[in-house]
């Protein structure tokens, strides 16, 4: 099976909207809103305005398959809305624009994205077509794994039990030990 087999990739958009900040240390809040599959390059070309809320197609950025992780494309699939996933590292100041990471139909990934606390990690609807091909791609390369509960080794009591009552320590020091002057006395 050659690499082309086991993966696919396609170009997808992301639609960033801007709108004023809530608080007076962010004068913008930066929200992905959409992708469009097959896009081309973004550039933050502006493609509507309604007031101070504009919208941008921002970048376009490869959406990665791979069949290792169609259990993962399931779980975007099948959630109430099917989800695709956009990273957005936020800006340094706040004039400067977030910085698009990645586009990913991960849920696994995009929780990853989330571990370090700062990065952007917008659920956005997934078009129709885009769930179609992802759906495709599962179907092709999916394969359902059987749960297998490991099996416990039974407990043996019966055992000599390591470190405790070792001849080389004191028996007046060993912890593992009633101290002689507390045997017999209640409490």
């Amino acid at each position: 099976m050659t690499a082309e087999e086991r993966s696919a990739r396609l170009p997808v958009g992301v639609v960033v909207e801007r709108r004023p900040g809530v608080t007076r240390w962010a004068k913008w809040a930066w929200k992905a809103t959409a992708v469009m599959p097959g896009a081309g390059p973004g550039g933050w070309k502006e493609l509507s305005a309604d007031g101070d809320v504009v919208a941008f197609h921002a970048a376009t950025a490869d959406l990665e398959l791979h069949r290792a992780e169609t259990e993962a494309y399931l779980v975007s699939l099948n959630a109430p809305v099917p989800t695709v996933w956009v990273i957005l590292r936020p800006p340094e100041t706040t004039e400067d624009r977030p910085e698009l990471i990645t586009v990913t139909a991960s849920a696994y990934e995009a929780q990853d994205f989330t571990d370090n606390g700062e990065d952007l990690v917008e659920p956005v609807p997934m078009p129709e077509g885009l769930a179609a091909w992802i759906s495709a791609f599962v179907e092709k390369h999916h394969v359902e794994e059987e749960f297998i509960k490991r099996k416990r080794r039974p407990h043996h009591t019966d055992r000599k039990e390591d470190g405790i009552g070792d001849a080389r320590v004191r028996q007046a020091a060993d912890v593992f030990r009633a101290p002689k002057s507390l045997k017999g006395q209640g409490s």
